[in-house]
């Protein structure tokens, strides 16, 4: 039996739409990081771009474990001075969304196709979204938070 080798036209970018609400963070984001990776498709190899495409919504209601609402996020501009601290509590109630992205990203492999494959996740802190003509298929995340019940 001989080894499968995706070509790039067995490669397909499907949609999924994953809801936030009452999901704890970590969970969430290793499983967007794997729809984005494509390793829920059979014709999965580490090294080819088989991802899809992962819209995120109710960022919002996402649920913190923890301490986590202390934890800061740090971010440089690159000019002096530059650092910008954030608690996650403050990142709660104002942009969700990079929250969601930053802890996407760390779960992706530290290289130039992660990039790529992080440009095809959309967040939003609410219900609606643009991308309903793309008609995403719903992606289910089975075990909710303790707190959420």
């Amino acid at each position: 039996m001989k080894t499968f080798t995706p070509k790039p036209a067995d490669l397909t970018h499907d949609w999924y739409i994953v809801d936030a609400s009452g999901v704890v963070l970590g969970r969430l984001a290793a499983q967007v990081a794997d729809l984005l990776r494509g390793k829920n498709k059979p014709t999965y190899a580490p090294y080819a771009d088989s991802g899809n495409n992962v819209i995120v919504i109710n960022a919002s209601k996402m649920v913190l474990t923890g301490n986590k609402n202390d934890k800061v996020l740090y971010t440089h501009s690159g000019r002096p001075g530059g650092l910008r601290r954030d608690s996650y509590g403050q990142l709660m109630e104002h942009n969700p969304e990079r929250i969601i992205t930053t802890a996407v990203k760390g779960m992706l492999p530290k290289n130039k196709l992660a990039k790529v494959q992080l440009t095809r996740l959309r967040v939003f802190a609410g219900e609606e979204h643009p991308h309903t003509s793309q008609q995403p298929i719903e992606y289910k995340i089975h075990q909710v938070a303790q707190q959420a019940k």
